[in-house]
């Protein structure tokens, strides 16, 4: 065991854009587990839009990081130490950690087993994880899909995008999504089976790469990227479509959101909105885990990660992904998987 412990600090809140100036990397000595307490070594960590929502004072859906106090994310480790009869050395854990090499989890408090027989410790972290049953809940709970609609996702490369595809794509409807890079979206088509797709970056207009890959418009949107983009689609939606409001990663860093004009076709498609938060929902885990589980072991299901490594890194990857920069899921692996 490392007789040192590194440790990611949230230093300061951002104005605007996150600064690696936001944090700072400190060292302590490992701490020892007291009563019925679990020592952790963190081997993956998540790394996900909706933590920097976390960054700023005003309220949330989920408690913000605290100034001065270690950065916390969802992290795959192994038990390092325990005093914890649920669990022993040796064993796999996933839950919302630091971003540090070791974890001190008082009673073992919010830790679950996870078996790396069955899949990558990272894939814990995405597709098996909170990403995961973020497409899931959303796409099948909150769009609805019939056979044969047209289903259009934003950020459809990104991690929980690219799963709203492929189940899309499992109950029978037609794919669209639009990314950022030319190569993501050869991978969306060509690799996921989204029927059309498009750079949002390169197109003449959001509205022209619309019409070109949604021409008989849109029956259920999964919005992971707001403004611009959501006042576009407003004006392709169908009669009764579904808009699926997972996130918006283009307004996280901005002081003063983009304003949406066309919500005007919400009332003239009598079309719904619906927001959502994948911890209202742990109903459906079992459900979720028994249909990804049986999708990933028939093929039906793929899934791209972006891993950077190092936890010194993990600043500069957060800030790369909330611009766009990951391929896939972003994890940071921490530490040697030993199962690899």
């Amino acid at each position: 065991m490392a007789e040192i412990n590194t440790r990611i600090l949230f230093k300061s809140r951002p104005s605007g854009w996150v600064t690696p100036e936001n944090f700072e990397a400190v060292t302590a000595d490992v701490p020892a587990p007291g009563p019925d307490d679990v020592l952790v070594r963190n081997i993956y960590m998540s790394l996900d839009p909706y933590m920097r929502g976390r960054m700023n004072a005003g309220k949330s859906y989920i408690s913000g990081f605290e100034l001065g106090e270690v950065m916390r994310a969802g992290v795959v480790g192994q038990v390092a130490a325990s005093n914890n009869a649920n669990f022993a050395e040796g064993d796999f854990v996933n839950g919302m950690l630091g971003w540090e090499n070791y974890s001190l989890v008082p009673g073992g408090n919010g830790l679950t087993k996870v078996d790396p027989s069955l899949a990558p410790l990272s894939y814990y972290l995405g597709v098996l994880g909170m990403p995961g049953m973020t497409a899931y809940v959303g796409l099948l709970d909150i769009g609805e899909p019939k056979e044969g609609d047209t289903v259009y996702i934003s950020a459809a490369s990104g991690a929980v995008g690219q799963i709203v595809g492929q189940i899309a794509r499992i109950k029978g409807c037609r794919v669209t999504g639009s990314a950022g890079s030319d190569a993501k979206v050869a991978y969306i088509r060509d690799e996921l089976g989204f029927d059309a797709a498009f750079n949002y970056r390169a197109v003449e207009s959001l509205d022209a790469g619309l019409r070109e890959a949604c021409p008989d418009g849109i029956d259920v949107y999964f919005e992971n990227v707001g403004g611009e983009m959501l006042d576009a689609v407003l004006n392709r939606i169908n009669p009764f479509a579904r808009i699926v409001a997972c996130g918006m990663i283009s307004q996280y860093n901005k002081e003063r959101p983009d304003g949406v004009h066309n919500l005007m076709s919400l009332v003239r498609c009598k079309a719904k909105i619906h927001g959502f938060i994948v911890s209202d929902h742990w109903d459906r885990l079992p459900a979720f885990t028994r249909d990804m589980g049986g999708w990933l072991k028939e093929g039906r299901v793929k899934y791209r990660e972006d891993i950077a490594q190092g936890l010194e890194n993990a600043p500069a990857t957060f800030i790369g992904m909330l611009k766009g920069e990951n391929f896939g899921k972003q994890v940071v692996q921490i530490t040697d998987d030993p199962t690899r």
